[in-house]
């Protein structure tokens, strides 16, 4: 790619104003600002993908300028107040930067847009001094020909994310933000949601909420891995998959990628064969398995949820997402009963996941503090699937499983391991990042393949056979 410029979009008469944030908008800040600098992207969510036959780039440039008018978290700052606590301002006026790029070889088009993606995706965010949107395109042939747009955690989750892109294409066609605006009827501005979060409806979610988490936490087992004494991480256990860095004894959490396109099958069969969602039957290898390899018979998993059950928040482009625990005895049982039982959990669970997490956190302290013994919820599953970023998707022979050892994060304090769901293309890809001195990467490796073995051989039992 040559020829790099930068257009700036004037946006003013926008929406404003200023308040406290919103329970997403807190939770995501603190948990970005506790991780090293240059972990902080890894937070950030992304989409892009190729725009065919193409588009003239003053309609993307309007369109932009309208997504502003339409959303408010667009547009929307986080800074703390003088009490400590997290503020939101919601600009009326400002500019946002789209960089263009020129690529003059088009069949070079797929690659320049993968490594454009990936560029912007590892870009951080200063939320207090900037918007929250980077946006770049590629322009060939006088057209454009690749979108990417990046945001940080604080400004949107995955179901929010999918809620803009589809704005941005709606608008790129010929619609309107009032037309959109009242399609989207009801969808509250994070301000709106701030406001609510303080009602008294509002304050009997967040009660409920963390009753119920807190319920589980006295409730799951004390502690799920042993953690044995010894040397560190002693490396991959294949060298041809190693990361040049894996042996450095600083990048301490190795993060694994195994790519299934037979799993992206077989879930599927699986969902439909025992009436569950296929979050749940992936919710439900992922504690099998943590059962099987830590030597107990229950499972407790943070799982990280998309709060969209009030029809108020259904449309809206913002961070909802929460976190619920889910207690799973006997998950080392008959796995065709435990996804019917995962997937009741789940839905239950759903319903008590909006509340104040960091409430619910000073709440943890204080009975850590009075020595209340409390559950290990170290370990976290996240189905990402909803956000797809093209040309991302890991190499690999078609039909063929693959694992791969991307990058090393730093050290997370608590976390035994964290295991994302992740669409790639036609295949179903697990990302998991683990304390490797609980999890090394042998035990990671047999971790993964046994969320795959788990899945596949139930679809082969229902009488289905998944074929890539």
């Amino acid at each position: 790619m040559t020829n790099r410029q930068l257009l700036e979009i004037p946006f003013t008469s926008g929406r404003s104003g200023v308040g406290p944030a919103t329970w997403g908008q807190r939770a995501f800040w603190d948990t970005i600002r506790a991780l090293a600098p240059a972990d902080r992207p890894r937070y950030n969510v992304a989409g892009g993908a190729p725009i065919d036959p193409g588009l003239p780039l003053p309609v993307l440039v309007d369109a932009l300028a309208q997504l502003l008018r339409l959303h408010d978290s667009l547009r929307t700052r986080l800074f703390p107040g003088k009490d400590g606590q997290l503020l939101q301002t919601v600009d009326a006026e400002g500019t946002l930067t789209l960089e263009v790029h020129s690529c003059p070889d088009t069949d070079g088009l797929p690659e320049a847009g993968a490594r454009l993606h990936r560029e912007l995706s590892a870009r951080t965010f200063d939320t207090a001094m900037e918007w929250p949107l980077h946006v770049a395109v590629i322009e060939a042939d006088g057209l454009v020909r690749y979108a990417t747009l990046a945001l940080p955690h604080t400004a949107v989750d995955g179901a929010g994310m999918n809620r803009l892109v589809a704005d941005l294409a709606a608008l790129c066609l010929g619609s309107t933000p009032a037309e959109l605006a009242e399609l989207r009827v009801p969808a509250r501005q994070p301000l709106e949601e701030a406001e609510f979060q303080r009602s008294p409806r509002g304050a009997r979610r967040d009660s409920a909420g963390r009753r119920e988490f807190l319920r589980k936490l006295r409730s799951g087992p004390a502690r799920q891995f042993p953690r044995p004494a010894g040397p560190p991480d002693p490396g991959p256990a294949d060298p041809k998959t190693a990361h040049p860095e894996a042996a450095d004894p600083a990048a301490r959490f190795p993060n694994a990628v195994l790519r299934s396109p037979a799993l992206a099958i077989a879930v599927e069969q699986v969902a439909a064969g025992h009436r569950a969602s296929t979050s749940s039957v992936l919710l439900a290898a992922v504690a099998a398995m943590t059962a099987r390899m830590s030597g107990s018979n229950d499972a407790l998993i943070d799982v990280v949820v998309s709060n969209r059950f009030l029809p108020e928040l259904a449309n809206s482009v913002s961070a909802v997402a929460g976190e619920v625990l889910l207690h799973l005895p006997d998950a080392d049982g008959e796995f065709g009963a435990l996804v019917r039982r995962t997937h009741a959990a789940a839905l239950g669970g759903y319903l008590n996941s909006y509340y104040d997490r960091t409430a619910l956190d000073a709440q943890i302290a204080e009975l850590t503090a009075e020595g209340v013994p409390l559950a290990d919820r170290s370990c976290v599953f996240n189905d990402v699937r909803e956000v797809v970023p093209p040309g991302t998707d890991a190499p690999g022979e078609p039909g063929a499983t693959t694992l791969t050892w991307p990058v090393d994060f730093e050290p997370r304090p608590g976390l035994t391991y964290a295991l994302d769901a992740v669409q790639s293309g036609e295949a179903l890809s697990l990302a998991m990042t683990a304390d490797p001195a609980v999890l090394p990467r042998p035990e990671m490796e047999r971790f993964l393949y046994g969320v795959e073995e788990t899945v596949l051989s139930e679809a082969r039992a229902l009488g289905q056979v998944p074929t890539a």
